[in-house]
């Protein structure tokens, strides 16, 4: 991010970057739970619900690329240890299922972590809108496939 860009940008930088290494700190433990439950769900439709988990941990990931990118723009760095990513997270790490056929337990543990991950998108958003366009465009778009996901979870409820 240029100088001008810089200048631009109507919001504390080292605190938007906090905001923003928070949600990266999220992604990641997303990713890593949905990813493992990927792996090690079982019982009956285990590979649909295994699929389904490994397309989520994918987009996950894929957000924590997307903000990494903006954070290090903004000229902060995201958290570079896996040992601080709960720490430095706004959620604790979603955790896993105890039973690994249970897919109401599932269910309820990804519709959570989804919507903990929706406001604080629309925080992000809120607090960019009109002050740094880049970063509001980031979270609205994050925040929409958020939102698909939660949808895509709450869905497969009985």
């Amino acid at each position: 991010m240029g100088k001008k860009a810089r200048e631009i940008v109507e919001v504390d930088l080292k605190e938007l970057i906090k905001d923003l290494d928070r949600a990266y700190c999220d992604e990641w433990l997303a990713y890593y739970a949905y990813w493992y439950m990927a792996q090690t769900v079982e019982g009956k439709y285990y590979e649909d619900m295994a699929e389904f988990l490994n397309n989520i941990a994918k987009d996950e990931l894929e957000h924590a690329q997307e903000l990494a990118e903006r954070i290090i723009e903004l000229g902060g760095l995201p958290t570079n240890t896996p040992s601080n990513l709960e720490k430095n997270a706004n959620a604790s790490y979603p955790g896993v299922m105890k039973k690994l056929s249970n897919y109401d337990e599932i269910i309820k543990l990804v519709t959570d972590a989804e919507a903990g991950a929706i406001e604080v998108y629309n925080k992000i958003a809120r607090k960019t809108f009109g002050k740094d366009h880049d970063t509001y465009q980031l979270a609205v778009h994050i925040m929409g496939e958020e939102i698909t996901h939660e949808e895509m979870f709450e869905n497969l409820k009985n």
